[in-house]
């Protein structure tokens, strides 16, 4: 399979995983926790998967951009968490940040 799958696959994982983070209320509620265990174990495996062909600065770059901007997309959807301007510009920006290092780096290549 192609590395931006597993990378795909690997984000979505997380922000599951750190979604049910916040469910599960401290590790007391038992859904939440395996839903927790089983996100955060698929997204790792699935970013080591990606390490074979993307360099890890790139890789994480990407994993934790995205991730960032679904998880906060999630807490606002959610768990009616408020966005103000200053988040959304911070958010934005590294957003851009990804989308600069993916279309201009040669790091990645």
């Amino acid at each position: 399979m192609p590395a931006y799958f597993y990378l795909a696959v690997a984000i979505v994982s997380e922000v599951i995983a750190t979604s049910a983070l916040k469910a599960s209320q401290g590790f007391s509620r038992p859904l939440p926790l395996l839903v927790v265990l089983a996100g955060y174990g698929l997204a790792f495996y699935c970013l080591s998967l990606t390490l074979r062909s993307i360099p890890l600065g790139v890789a994480y770059a990407v994993w934790s951009g995205v991730g960032i901007a679904l998880i906060t997309l999630v807490g606002w959807v959610v768990y009616k968490q408020a966005l103000d301007i200053g988040a959304i510009i911070g958010i934005a920006l590294i957003v851009s940040g990804v989308v600069v290092l993916q279309l201009f780096s040669k790091a990645g290549a």
